[in-house]
């Protein structure tokens, strides 16, 4: 294999690639990027086995076509740290690859492409089109609830969902609730589920940019595709039955405020400093047109913090993880937020005033 390409087109696409390598793994191939130069195009491929990440870059000028893995992060970080001066040329002689750039030359080692580990293919059942900027917004909208390490491995992942009218994402970690949805004609016949592993999420969503220029998404039954431009993603599917998360969101709250978002943001994020450093919580007093926010912790610290709300109703005493109600607050992008309560032991409700394509549930703590 012998190429040259410009340090721009390699180092865009193995960036992106290097972020799906893991660090630490138990193959030494999977630290490796997979280069195939073929015709006028190198192909670059990173997995973890569960998600796979392929970018291509044409027109390159190839004048041996071959196939190698060679270190992922090394590349990278070697392609980052030249200038854009002179371009790169790749030479593969024996079991080294060659890099050579101007007065630099390094040599990498390389383990045989034959051993790179390939996504099987499998018969797609569902195909969608969908806007990146959509895309991105319901997965940067939900992504935060996504549970970590939790032993019921179906809520370690985003639950992607899609019928004839809408799609939608919902994540929780059992605490709290994120569900967000576009309405579009999806021309799917029937109620489709699937449940796209955190890594898969949060590599997916790096790859959108906010544009319209539409993702292309291939449902299987074992795994989730995506083409976005020159880039094919693929995460493996977590096998599982997702909660029903209508059930979790609270119905007929008579309890509505409004307040201010990035005020109620700082008002919590001032009080938290002083919250319990284990289970973050802080009560909030509501009353006529104020809510006031208490914190303590076992130091007998205590924090005291009250803003103006617009709220007439009575008074209501209730306890939250203030982590939780920040998180919320961080991916609103509305000047006012409304919570709807009912009562001291019910879930609160938080969504946009003026918005309704994304709703948040927090369940109450005890203090």
């Amino acid at each position: 294999m012998r190429l040259t390409i410009s340090r721009e087109s390699l180092l865009t696409p193995l960036l992106s690639i290097a972020g799906v390598v893991e660090k630490k793994q138990t193959m030494p191939v999977l630290s490796n990027v997979l280069l195939e130069a073929d015709g006028n195009t190198l192909t670059l491929t990173g997995t973890n086995m569960e998600v796979e990440l392929v970018g291509r870059v044409a027109p390159v000028h190839i004048d041996q076509p071959g196939r190698i893995t060679v270190p992922a992060r090394k590349l990278a970080d070697i392609c980052r740290a030249l200038g854009d001066e002179s371009p790169i040329e790749l030479a593969l002689e024996g079991d080294r690859l060659h890099l050579r750039s101007g007065a630099s030359h390094f040599t990498l080692s390389t383990l045989p492409a034959e051993h790179f580990p390939n996504v099987e293919d499998e018969p797609e059942s569902f195909r969608l089109e969908l806007p990146q900027n959509e895309l991105g917004r319901m997965l940067d909208a939900t992504a935060f609830a996504m549970a970590q390490q939790d032993v019921r491995y179906y809520l370690n992942g985003l639950l992607l969902e899609v019928d004839q009218d809408h799609v939608r994402t919902v994540a929780t970690d059992g605490h709290r609730l994120a569900m967000a949805h576009e309405n579009m004609a999806t021309g799917c016949p029937e109620l489709r589920q699937v449940i796209v592993p955190r890594k898969g999420v949060l590599e997916l969503a790096r790859l959108l940019d906010d544009v319209e220029t539409p993702v292309t998404l291939v449902i299987g039954d074992n795994h989730l595709r995506a083409t976005i431009g020159s880039y094919t993603f693929t995460s493996k599917l977590i096998e599982g039955k997702f909660p029903d998360y209508n059930r979790v969101i609270p119905r007929g709250g008579d309890k509505i405020v409004l307040a201010d978002r990035a005020t109620l943001k700082s008002t919590l994020q001032r009080a938290g400093i002083l919250s319990h450093e284990n289970i973050r919580g802080v009560r909030l007093n509501l009353s006529s047109n104020q809510l006031q926010v208490f914190a303590n912790n076992p130091d007998q610290e205590q924090a005291e913090d009250a803003l103006a709300v617009e709220y007439q109703g009575e008074s209501l005493q209730i306890g939250f993880n203030v982590g939780y109600l920040v998180d919320v607050l961080n991916v609103l992008d509305e000047e006012l937020v409304k919570i709807t309560l009912a009562n001291p032991n019910s879930s609160a409700l938080l969504e946009a005033q003026n918005d309704n394509r994304s709703l948040y549930v927090v369940m109450p703590m005890r203090l």
